[in-house]
């Protein structure tokens, strides 16, 4: 197996490779592939493994009786998918979890996992780091529902971009398409609103990246 991946991966960053590899000699696991578009985790299933994405790309994916569907996150290589609901009450998964392209990933039960958070204290701190981080990320996914006014979302979006990676320049999830839908709107008023924003001054867009120019101006336009 190729360590790379799992190396820098959020669970077992900081862990040597040789390491690493004597702890998944130990501890039992499998490697799963997945075809595009195929679910991984199902809606309310028993959460009783978790995954780590060694290849290709994943989303999280909740529809509602209406027909509507929110995309929740898009999860690459060297990320968890499905720590939370494992380790909830409830131990159901919250939402969908499907390929967005040919996928393989590194799968583990809750009571393998805890045994690499005993066996390496480090392993233990990433998870507490991934699970933080995650929630806080829901905090963040829940102002952005909140805010109405299309502009508004979209500067809410791209400040928090921002502050997370510290560049000005973000890139857009995969297409202006992909972020209207995880934003909840049109792909046409999207459009419309980032061409005000740039004809003001404020953003550059190049149609799969935006470059803040002025950040306070983006600032103010959640007050309008």
């Amino acid at each position: 197996m190729d360590y790379s991946v799992l190396e820098k991966s959020t669970l077992f960053q900081g862990v040597e490779a040789k390491v690493l590899q004597g702890y998944l000699e130990e501890t039992p696991h499998h490697i799963q592939c997945y075809d595009k578009e195929e679910t991984i985790f199902h809606l309310m299933d028993s959460a009783l493994r978790i995954g780590i994405i060694l290849e290709g790309r994943v989303e999280a994916q909740k529809s509602f009786p209406n027909g509507s569907q929110v995309n929740v996150s898009v999860r690459v290589p060297g990320e968890m998918i499905g720590p939370a609901a494992v380790f909830s009450k409830s131990q159901r998964y919250p939402c969908d979890i499907v390929a967005l392209e040919p996928a393989t990933l590194m799968i583990l039960r809750k009571e393998d996992l805890l045994s690499l958070m005993q066996k390496d204290v480090q392993i233990l701190k990433n998870f507490t780091t991934e699970i933080a981080s995650a929630t806080y990320m829901l905090q963040q996914r829940l102002e952005l529902l909140s805010y109405n006014g299309i502009a508004q979302k979209a500067a809410f979006w791209l400040l928090m971009q921002i502050r997370q990676s510290g560049k000005t320049t973000v890139r857009i999830p995969d297409s202006i398409s992909k972020w209207a839908m995880i934003m909840n709107v049109s792909r046409p008023s999207l459009h419309r609103e980032m061409k005000k924003m740039e004809d003001g001054g404020i953003i550059r867009y190049t149609g799969k990246a935006i470059e803040v120019l002025n950040p306070d101006e983006l600032q103010s336009v959640l007050s309008d």
